[in-house]
């Protein structure tokens, strides 16, 4: 009897134990996750290129000047510049291995030009700044300067400077920085350890055993070309996947609040929001991007976003350093479709398991709070943390993601429902795809309870969506509840029912026909502008007035891949394609935003130069040739 209780108690604690086990399995995978990441020298620090951090101890080597005469002035912030900002210095990105194992970069400041580049050599990290041979510089050349420090109290250390070097004591253990030129002792007044020189000639600075100038170039030299190469498998595509590998390179960055790294919308957002700022979709999309050939950084992306998610039960709008969030509202939901496709990519079930719950749990929020007469409608709850004066009218555009956009111009507001009196055809669109992915997502992990919920909430909502078709004008519209009458306003949006496919191939061949290669509405030479070419608001060219954005392009692509519409496609990969050649050829710009008329990027302040989702343009093409899906 004692026997066959001790089998039982035995059998009990095993299942315990493996229950246990399963339940902290995508915890144990994130912690894991991000000890792969965040390690070897990279661009981890927030404000400033210039500066190359070593994790996890958090050593960070910084190249900087000083200029001769005219007071103390230094190298402080360093960004890609581009119209939206306005920095003394000026940096031009070049190349950026995801890992920091080559990055190269061109900078101008006060009169002087250079050439940064820097690389791995197993666990060393070696740094050559160049002079412009055509640049005779200012008068006086500038000091240039190397500093020392240990970031975010990373690790407990000791840095001290010696005669021709520094020497770092970490728990870790010693790192010795050399230099290739004699140091010159100006005693600059700086709180941290530091050796500085003459600006006028080629110097690197390095860690580990000693190396020559002449070693140091050779090591560059390899470096470059294995980074180079690495692009050669994308063909044709190789620019386009440069163009949107380096934005997300030169993006990533360790959030120390959180301890993680995040590929952000772009580094002068983050400063601004006092250290980091994510982004509902921004953030989907990057993880998406990412995980064509970088798993554990898609991973983390997604992760993050998923796991902001607030106490009312919706991923916000915005999340920011030291809790600041849009407790009033969320954004556009494309979280499930986006993990469903980093799955069918790298099938690893955790990752999954490490998302499904939030992403249901969101779900199920938009059915209950934006629910507008069984349609969906863009809302902003009345929350004592609300961004933007929530419950309003303005904060409800805000959740959409299309901030200004002139398709909102003419709905009410109801206060009582906390949404815009406006059926979005889009926003139904997107998430019935939503409730499709997700079912798939649960069925998977063998949810099946939940896989049928989410089955019939996608038929719901998919012929209600049906409601909205507009045989007169051949397109899916936006409907205002209050009133019962269509909007005249037409966007990319009205195609994202094709996402969720609900329309017959006849509806969406007349979608295509009558709008899309229309080029009154949406065809031209740059495509495609977030609102219809013959609206009064497209003349406006801000923001989301007329402008062409990436998310757009890719959302609508996702639709045409439901259907045969193979010209439609063609148009869209291919004009994607040389929208974002032509600001990366002239500029090496990935933008926010583009002129629909033009196809600039910087011809506006209020379109960031090297923005994440920017690289959509140049994913859909890679995507629509089969290098995503293969």
């Amino acid at each position: 009897m004692k026997s066959k209780q001790h089998l039982v108690l035995i059998f009990i604690v095993i299942l315990f134990v493996s229950c246990n086990s399963r339940i902290k399995e995508p915890t144990r995978n994130q912690d894991m996750l991000q000890e792969n990441i965040l390690k070897g020298w990279n661009t981890w620090n927030n404000p400033n290129l210039l500066s190359f951090v070593k994790m996890p101890e958090g050593l960070s080597l910084r190249v900087t000047y000083r200029k001769k005469g005219g007071g103390p002035y230094w190298v402080d912030q360093a960004y890609i510049t581009g119209a939206n900002v306005n920095f003394q210095e000026k940096i031009t990105p070049v190349a950026h291995a995801y890992d920091g194992s080559y990055i190269a970069m061109k900078l101008q400041w006060a009169g002087m030009k250079s050439t940064i580049t820097a690389v791995h050599d197993g666990a060393d990290l070696l740094i050559l700044v160049t002079p412009d041979p055509k640049d005779s510089g200012p008068a006086k050349p500038h000091c240039l300067v190397l500093e020392a420090g240990i970031l975010w109290n990373q690790s407990e250390g000791k840095i001290t400077s010696k005669t021709d070097r520094m020497e770092a004591e970490l728990n870790s253990g010693k790192i010795i920085i050399h230099s290739t030129t004699k140091p010159v002792d100006l005693r600059f007044p700086l709180p941290t350890a530091h050796l500085s020189f003459e600006s006028d000639r080629e110097n690197a600075f390095y860690t580990g055993k000693e190396r020559s100038l002449e070693e140091i170039k050779a090591i560059i030299e390899r470096e470059k070309h294995k980074f180079e190469t690495g692009k050669d498998q994308y063909k044709e595509l190789a620019e386009a996947y440069e163009a949107m590998q380096s934005v997300l390179s030169w993006n990533l960055f360790y959030d120390a609040q959180n301890k993680r790294a995040i590929t952000s919308v772009s580094r002068v957002w983050n400063e601004a929001w006092g250290g980091y700022i994510i982004f509902d979709w921004d953030t989907y999309f990057a993880a998406l991007m990412l995980s064509l050939d970088q798993k554990d950084l898609a991973y983390s992306n997604a992760i993050a976003i998923t796991n902001s998610i607030t106490e009312r039960g919706f991923i916000p709008n915005v999340d920011a350093s030291f809790g600041v969030k849009s407790f009033d509202r969320s954004q556009p939901p494309v979280g499930s479709m986006v993990c469903k496709l980093i799955y069918d990519r790298y099938q690893e079930k955790w990752f999954l398991q490490a998302v499904y719950d939030n992403l249901l749990t969101w779900n199920r929020w938009r059915d209950k709070n934006r629910n507008n007469q069984g349609f969906l409608s863009w809302g902003s709850d009345p929350h004592p943390n609300g961004m933007d004066h929530p419950n309003s009218k303005g904060a409800a555009m805000l959740e959409s993601g299309l901030d200004n956009s002139p398709l909102f111009e003419d709905a009410g507001y109801n206060t009582k429902n906390h949404t815009l009196e406006l059926a979005d055809a889009g926003l139904m669109g997107l998430y019935v795809a939503d409730c499709n992915y997700l079912s798939e997502i649960a069925h998977i992990l063998g949810k099946e309870e939940d896989a049928k919920e989410l089955k019939e909430r996608s038929s719901q909502y998919g012929k209600k969506l049906m409601e909205l078709w507009d045989d007169k004008s051949g397109i899916f519209r936006d409907k205002y509840t209050d009133r019962n009458e269509f909007s005249k306003h037409l966007a990319p949006t009205n195609f994202y029912p094709l996402i969720a496919g609900v329309a017959t191939q006849e509806q969406a061949e007349r979608m295509i026909k009558e709008h899309f290669m229309n080029p009154n509405e949406f065809y031209g030479d740059w495509m495609i502008p977030s609102i219809a070419r013959n609206d009064p608001a497209f003349g406006d060219n801000s923001y989301w007035r007329g402008r062409i954005w990436a998310p757009m392009n890719f959302l609508v692509y996702m639709g045409l891949r439901n259907y045969k519409l193979p010209e439609a496609r063609k148009v869209l990969v291919n004009k994607s394609l040389a929208l974002l050649l032509n600001e990366w050829r002239k500029n090496r710009h990935v933008h926010e935003n583009y002129n629909s008329v033009t196809g600039a990027g910087a011809d506006v302040s209020n379109s960031d130069a090297f923005y994440s989702w920017g690289g959509l343009l140049g994913f859909i093409p890679l995507m629509d040739k089969g290098y995503y899906n293969k």
